[in-house]
């Protein structure tokens, strides 16, 4: 029988954009993954990659193998994890991703006290801040705030909507007047959160009398995390947009001093959503353990 391990290595390559991505992705090295796909194409005589320093993308031969064998490993592996299920215990793979704070606050703690229930699932959790392709990066689950999530989608929401709060330390207001709108913010060191998915930064969305105001900050510090922009306001290095849950023990503790109040907005909270095709046993418990513990 012809082998197949070097076109699922090849097709992880191609979704991935990067051997160095695809060796991650499936716990090899990335010599490995590359002589593997070297070897594909010496067996089918075809070059099916363009490889450049930056990065990997397919031939018209490789774009057409590509199309062509991604469905049908995602058949193998649905069918496989329903095969799982007739041994009577919830099994397989589960890939979620999700940004960096619904990581820290939501996915992990309640996935954490279920993980023991279902020996037999493997959890893949990726804190990332880019707006994915949950269906062409392969993943299982998204987890993003509501209004971000495609219309083609099946999306359960997990957690209550969330406030958006500007917050700066006693400190840093010892030497900057306090703003009292968001044009004042031009006045300040503002610390960035950049956007991975578009490499803009993060614009500081506010709310009034049901106007909205967008707010273009500048400042010293940019981060792609929001615990590092916590840990800079904290250390009196600038003002931070962060979600009220991540600001207010600090708040209450009188680390850091809330600002703007009645122009905070509201987003829809967060949902974890997923594809329809080939939804498994094993995700929709995952879904549930996320849904389970929804604040009421």
């Amino acid at each position: 029988m012809t082998r197949f391990d070097d076109l699922a290595g090849f097709a992880v390559v191609v979704r991935a954009g990067s051997f160095t991505r695809a060796a991650a992705q499936m716990g090899v090295t990335q010599s490995a993954i590359s002589q593997t796909v070297r070897a594909l194409e010496r067996r089918l005589d075809l070059k099916l990659l363009n490889r450049t320093t930056r990065s990997v993308s397919p031939t018209e031969a490789g774009e057409r193998l590509y199309q062509t064998v991604r469905q049908r490993f995602e058949d193998i592996e649905a069918e496989l994890a329903v095969l799982g299920e007739m041994r009577g215990k919830p099994a397989g793979t589960v890939r979620i991703t999700a940004t960096e704070h619904a990581t820290r606050t939501l996915v992990w703690p309640r996935l954490q006290p279920w993980l023991p229930l279902y020996p037999d699932i493997k959890v893949e959790i990726s804190g990332d801040n880019r707006f994915t392709d949950i269906v062409a990066e392969r993943f299982d689950i998204g987890v993003r705030l509501g209004g971000d999530v495609a219309k083609d989608m099946i999306a359960v929401r997990i957690a209550p909507d969330m406030r958006m709060v500007v917050v700066g330390s006693p400190d840093y207001f010892a030497r900057h007047p306090m703003p009292l709108s968001p044009q004042d913010l031009t006045e300040h060191d503002c610390i960035g959160l950049r956007l991975a998915s578009h490499g803009g930064l993060l614009t500081w969305e506010f709310m009034r009398h049901k106007k909205s105001v967008n707010a273009h900050v500048t400042g010293r510090l940019v981060f792609n995390s929001s615990e590092l922009i916590l840990s800079a306001a904290l250390s009196g290095l600038g003002l931070a947009w962060l979600p009220s849950d991540a600001a207010q023990e600090h708040v209450a503790a009188g680390r850091l001093v809330l600002v703007l109040d009645e122009w905070a907005t509201t987003f829809h909270g967060y949902h974890a959503y997923y594809a329809s095709r080939h939804a498994s046993p094993a995700l929709m418990l995952v879904v549930d353990a996320l849904r389970l513990s929804e604040p009421r």
